[in-house]
């Protein structure tokens, strides 16, 4: 069960009984599961994407990235990873699809933001 134990505390006092906490704690683990599937394969394939992020080096409000790779993997509730362009890559540290043009991904310390990727710039 990957709840801490404040929130299993809570969640009994709220009225669950165990079984029902380990029911919802493994369907939090298969969304979590399922949104790293559907991440990446909007990916898959793909050599070139756009995004929101503000880059030093680019006057294009919707920058191009070329795509090498993305390597996401799963604990519990915690969706985790590597995004790697042509030159540079970010740790992932969670994401979601927004639809089915657009992904949010969190990346970690070299970006420090949320950023929206798209195949085509008119999505975002």
């Amino acid at each position: 069960m990957h709840f801490d134990q404040r929130t299993q505390r809570a969640l009994r006092e709220f009225g669950l009984s165990t079984p029902e906490i380990r029911e919802i704690s493994a369907a939090v683990v298969e969304a979590t599961a399922e949104a790293a599937a559907e991440l990446e394969a909007f990916f898959e394939g793909r050599e070139t994407v756009y995004s929101d992020m503000e880059k030093a080096h680019s006057a294009a409000e919707f920058p191009e990235h070329d795509l090498e790779y993305v390597d996401l993997y799963t604990h519990g509730a915690d969706l985790r990873g590597y995004v790697k362009f042509d030159g540079w890559g970010a740790y992932v540290e969670d994401g979601r699809v927004l639809d089915g043009d657009i992904v949010e991904l969190t990346l970690g310390p070299t970006v420090g933001d949320r950023v929206r990727f798209a195949a085509d710039r008119q999505h975002l």
